[in-house]
């Protein structure tokens, strides 16, 4: 596999176990407080898009975590 396909899957994988995470610890939280239907299309797509919005944030976090640490190895 060339370097290039092999960034590229662990970008997918990432940001799909981070998706999978985010979707889960926001099943805790109470939605209900802030919406007016909870249960309405508006609602359940207001938490698709914040679950996307948060994946993204962690997810690009750790891969640019991830790309920083095999940075190191060009310091000395």
């Amino acid at each position: 596999m060339h370097p290039e396909g092999q960034e590229a899957v662990l970008h997918i994988v990432v940001n799909l176990f981070f998706l999978v995470v985010v979707w889960w610890s926001l099943q805790a939280f109470r939605f209900d407080v802030f919406v007016r239907n909870p249960e309405g299309p508006k609602a359940k797509m207001l938490m698709i898009l914040v679950t996307i919005a948060i994946s993204h944030l962690v997810s690009s976090f750790f891969l640019e975590y991830f790309q920083g640490s095999l940075m190191l190895r060009y310091l000395f």
